[in-house]
């Protein structure tokens, strides 16, 4: 597989850019919980990521929907109930996560006994 020739350059450069809004730890684990393809509220999402902190689990979400990953549903109700779901440019980004999720998976363990050998 060739390599795209690209201007690295910040601020033109799409990688810089397009990648440095998601490619954190926790944005690509939400955007994975969420794509099972129904909606979830806060506590489930906070159920599936057990180890993340409230105030990250915030901000991760309210970037995602800045960045029109995913969307934040509020109902009028008492008590109040948000909903959050994948947007369609979110959907469209997964199978690229999916890829590197599969890559992880199958690689875990050669990259972790390598890191142990340096």
């Amino acid at each position: 597989m060739k390599a795209h020739k690209l201007d690295l350059k910040y601020p033109i450069c799409p990688i810089r850019n397009i990648l440095s809004r998601f490619s954190d730890k926790w944005s690509l684990l939400l955007l994975a919980v969420l794509y099972t393809g129904k909606t979830m509220r806060y506590g489930e999402i906070k159920n599936e990521l057990p180890d993340i902190s409230q105030k990250m689990l915030t901000g991760t979400l309210k970037n995602l929907v800045k960045y029109n990953l995913i969307k934040r549903k509020a109902y009028a109700e008492i008590p109040p109930r948000v909903e959050y779901s994948l947007t369609e440019t979110g959907i469209s980004l997964m199978p690229s996560i999916q890829m590197m999720i599969t890559w992880a998976e199958n690689h875990f363990e050669e990259v972790l006994k390598n890191n142990k050998n340096h």
